[in-house]
């Protein structure tokens, strides 16, 4: 049964995730109230702080042809979705892209945070790695071994729903973790056996670090990624104004992308200085599909909280669907 996986999911989770507050209970959080609409020629003294990784959203952006926008755009780069929802909850950026797992624990937390839209792939690229010549050849071969991964990354909730499906209890691997610099670094020199890890990173590791997928995250990952806004940036006209037209801009490069992946490949080495062979393989398999946040999505994500409530992984209860705004999805699933 999947919710049986899930709790087994969770109590992997349980031995390696640690969050305050044990017992506590989420109160129902206030949703963000949708203030009157700004028109764009208003819009010429805003700044949007949008919170970035590995150039992936201005890359796709300016392959489109979508930069050019009526207010100006501050990117801040992280290099996983944990610390860039700290900053969007901090209100140090207004809104940003996450895979599916961070905005689970922002939330546990009571962040001030709304997802305002999503976007669904196959989850090829998300991959444990490992090095060309590795003896490893079977996820039950990661038995034992050291895996290096992002602590709270969608490639941690990958990492862990395959070692459930290996039926290899936690206790018996070595889970090191790194942020995805120090990860390739450390795969590179021979520190770690497996690297749990995304896009452009997988390409960067296979073409550049003589890595090989072990396994990949079809069957173990739903595929979601999330556009995450504070609720203090909803709540202001000219910002809520903004992230409108913003998440509208991003959808229509998204449906780029998925038919020009050479053209986004040349921007994100232009943006990033990461090497053509890594950005046009990353561009290839990389085709997100704006989605609405329908009851499959919800349900799909509220199976993943539920089981990491009960298993006390995550300590607060609250429903996903609390925080998921659909203020903007008409214009998102829409866009072309």
């Amino acid at each position: 049964m999947l919710r049986d996986k899930v709790l087994r999911i969770a109590a992997v989770l349980l031995s390696t995730v640690v969050l305050g507050a044990c017992g506590s209970v989420t109160k129902t959080p206030e949703k963000a109230t949708v203030p009157p609409p700004v028109p764009p020629e208003q819009l010429t003294d805003v700044v949007l702080k949008v919170g970035d990784q590995k150039g992936n959203q201005r890359s796709l952006l300016a392959a489109a042809n979508l930069l050019d926008t009526p207010y100006r755009i501050e990117w801040s780069t992280f290099t996983s979705g944990p610390p860039l929802l700290e900053a969007v909850a901090a209100g140090a950026v207004d809104v940003g892209g996450v895979g599916n797992t961070p905005p689970l624990f922002a939330a546990a937390a009571g962040s001030p945070i709304s997802i305002v839209s999503a976007a669904k792939q196959d989850p090829v690229s998300d991959a444990v790695l490992v090095p060309q010549d590795s003896p490893l050849r079977l996820p039950a071969d990661l038995r034992g071994k050291r895996i290096g991964v992002a602590k709270g990354s969608s490639a941690h909730g990958n990492l862990l729903n395959i070692l459930s499906e290996a039926e290899i209890p936690i206790d018996e691997v070595d889970i090191a973790f790194m942020q995805p610099a120090e990860a390739y670094s450390a795969f590179s020199q021979g520190q770690i056996d497996a690297w749990a890890v995304w896009d452009p990173y997988t390409a960067q590791a296979e073409l550049q670090a003589n890595a090989r997928v072990l396994v990949d995250g079809r069957g173990t990952s739903n595929g979601y990624s999330f556009e995450v806004a504070s609720n203090k940036a909803l709540e202001d006209p000219a910002k809520n104004a903004a992230i409108a037209d913003f998440v509208v801009r991003l959808a229509k490069a998204q449906h780029y992308n998925a038919t020009h992946p050479e053209e986004r490949a040349k921007v994100w080495t232009e943006e990033t200085g990461v090497p053509i062979e890594v950005t046009r393989l990353a561009a290839e398999r990389r085709h997100q599909v704006p989605v609405p946040m329908d009851q499959a999505l919800v349900d799909s994500e509220q199976q993943l909280v539920d089981a990491f409530v009960e298993a006390r992984v995550i300590p607060t209860k609250f429903r996903f669907e609390d925080f998921v705004d659909r203020r903007y999805e008409q214009q998102v699933v829409t866009a072309r």
